[in-house]
């Protein structure tokens, strides 16, 4: 087996032992019970709002709306929003000043996330900085070390009797 088809087999088997969903825990992001209400708040309103779940229902709203109000016109000739539907614009408007305070707050929560994230890397990079300066050291120690003991054995063997 070649050393990239070995580096291929234990990445899949890595990987098989990663938990779906593990990304939510990372080390270095506040999650569950360590939030606030309003970044818990404000994580369910990006994940609600930026689906396409969010679209859908938003589209079946506004033909239900519409189409409950041509039906009741068209039978009674009254209408709680009559066409242009004047009612169903105002909610919209008010919907979309919301949205925007509300993306506006995800977006200040997803830098503060982005912010945790670049701190936990930070500190990983100073931690493996340190390993690999012990690690250096450590080698060039042991290189010292094989330098003198290969010294002292060439010394040995040139001490030796010589065999004919």
């Amino acid at each position: 087996m070649t050393a990239q088809a070995q580096l291929k087999s234990s990445v899949k088997s890595a990987v098989k032992h990663i938990a779906p969903g593990s990304w939510r825990r990372h080390p270095g992001v506040r999650t569950g019970e360590q939030l606030t209400r309003g970044e818990r708040a404000a994580d369910k309103m990006r994940n609600g709002m930026g689906s396409w779940m969010f679209v859908f229902v938003s589209l079946v709203f506004l033909a239900v709306w519409m189409t409950i109000n041509i039906v009741l016109d068209k039978s009674t000739g009254h209408t709680f929003d009559a066409y242009p539907f004047i009612l169903l614009n105002l909610v919209l408007s008010c919907v979309a000043a919301l949205q925007g305070a509300i993306l506006l707050i995800a977006a200040k929560r997803s830098d503060q996330v982005s912010s945790e994230l670049a701190q936990h890397d930070y500190e990983a990079d100073c931690q493996s900085r340190e390993m690999l300066q012990v690690l250096t050291e450590e080698f060039a120690a042991l290189r010292t070390q094989h330098a003198e003991q290969s010294t002292q054995l060439a010394e040995l063997i040139a001490r030796l009797p010589k065999a004919e």
